[in-house]
């Protein structure tokens, strides 16, 4: 039985983790756009609807501390910066489609 409860404070420790990560209400959006390839910052802009300047620059901080997406910044004036999804950002894909499709039977 204490075993029981130790395993359960564990998967609780761990969603709490990845809910910190990903739990923001614009990382969703972000990952699903960086899904289909690199992109510039203001096309990031354009593409996640409702996002401010601030809080998308908030948000990829966060991920890019979480090893979600990397940054290349490349010497151009004005200076230009890519955004991709690493492999660990790759493998929430199936999560993210999994709970857009929830989504879509459930709150449509």
């Amino acid at each position: 039985m204490a075993e029981n409860k130790i395993s359960n404070s564990e998967k609780t420790c761990t969603l709490k983790e990845v809910l910190d990560i990903i739990g923001g209400k614009w990382a969703m959006p972000i990952i699903y756009h960086l899904s289909k390839g690199k992109m510039r910052f203001k096309e990031l802009e354009r593409s996640v609807e409702g996002i401010n300047t601030r809080m998308l620059v908030k948000e990829l901080k966060n991920m890019e501390a979480n090893a979600i997406i990397t940054r290349e910044v490349f010497a151009t004036v004005p200076p230009t910066v890519e955004y991709a999804l690493t492999i660990k950002g790759e493998k929430l894909m199936p999560s993210i489609v999994s709970l857009h499709q929830w989504g879509q039977e459930f709150t449509l």
